[in-house]
This record gives structure tokens, sequence and C-alpha cells, in this order.
């Protein structure tokens, strides 16, 4: 099984209640999951369709992740919407696969980089689950024990990437990203999970 450590931070408007956007880190004997989701708009009708997709993309994490966004994209079209970025992680194979529809932010930051390309950036396309589907095409990145990947919806300001580190505890990184980069008038999510190794 893999090892992970994660942190999430969240805010929600107070004016809402509830908060839309969620977040998923699931492991599996193949790897594991993590995916941060945010409903469209605000409130009960945004946290119905992210709490739809995280129900359906833990029934089976170990789908390739292209037919898992495809089949969310289905089972959301009842409900206002999510946009979402959606990662893969297989420590054993030593990659990462992972896409973006919408503006969910991702960046993966490497512990030991080559060549002074310390920072990975999610390719995001346009287009809404349940909505508009954009052709969906996954990156597949080498990703190692000490990497760090950070997922931040739209709450949060895009600058958030000028401060990361591949060191800081990422419970801790999220609260500071939160805390720093918050922008106060959107709900917002910070996700950080890093691959620590792996259980043979």
């Amino acid at each position: 099984m893999p090892m992970i450590e994660s942190g999430v931070a969240k805010y929600a408007l107070s004016s809402e209640g509830e908060s839309g956007d969620h977040h998923l880190v699931r492991c599996s004997p193949s790897g594991v999951l993590v995916v941060a989701i945010d409903g469209i708009g605000h409130g009960t009708e945004a946290a119905t369709a992210a709490k739809m997709a995280v129900s359906f993309l833990e029934s089976d994490p170990e789908e390739p992740i292209i037919s898992l966004v495809e089949q969310c994209h289905e089972k959301l079209r009842s409900t206002r919407g999510a946009v979402l970025s959606i990662a893969s992680i297989d420590p054993t194979q030593g990659r990462m696969t992972w896409l973006g529809v919408g503006n969910v932010q991702g960046v993966l930051v490497r512990a030991n980089a080559r060549e002074g390309y310390t920072q990975e950036v999610l390719l995001l396309r346009a287009g809404v689950l349940g909505r508009q589907l954009p052709p969906l095409q996954a990156a597949v990145l080498p990703i190692e024990p000490g990497d760090t990947l950070f997922f931040a919806t739209d709450g949060i300001r895009s600058e958030f990437a000028e401060s990361l580190s591949s060191r800081e505890n990422p419970q801790r990184a999220a609260d500071r990203i939160l805390k720093e980069y918050g922008a106060g008038n959107d709900d917002a999510l910070v996700l950080v999970t890093r691959l620590t190794g792996i259980h043979r």
C-alpha cells in the first residue's frame, strides 16, 4: 500500500453555511486517488453536486481517471454541475496521471528537482461536469517519494503556487495557503498530498 501524508483546509462563505468545495483522498492496493471538486455556485446546491461527485469517485478508485471523469459527468447531469482536478498516483510504477476540468489549480512540487524543474503545473481544460465535458487528455508524470501535490479551488488566489515547498508539513501548508491566499469572496479548498513511500 502507498504511504501518504495529506492535509486539507476549507473555507465556506458565511452567508451560505455549507461549502460547495469537497475533496477525496482514497488509497487502494494499486495507488492513491486524489480529487478536489468545486460545485458550481455556492450553498446547498453546489455542495450536493460536489458530494455526489465524491460519492461516485470513491466507489471505484482504481478505474482509469478518464473513464472516471466521463462517468462522473453523466452522474452530475441532474445537478448544477462541478469542476474538478483529479490525480491517480501509482507509486510502484513511479508515475502520476492527472487531469483538470474547469479551474481547480494543480501543482506538483518535486522533492529532488533535476535541472531546476521544481514544479509541474496541471493543464486545465474549460468545461463543467454535468453540463459540458471537454475532450479529455490526461498527462502522465514521473513521481517519487517526497513529491507533493497541491490542489486549490478558485477561492484561492493563483499566486499561491509561488510559495510552495515539498518540505512543509501538508496540513500546515494547507492552513497557511488558505490563510495567506484565500480570496474571502468564494468557497475555498486547499488539498495537499505527499507521497512518502510504499509498503511492500
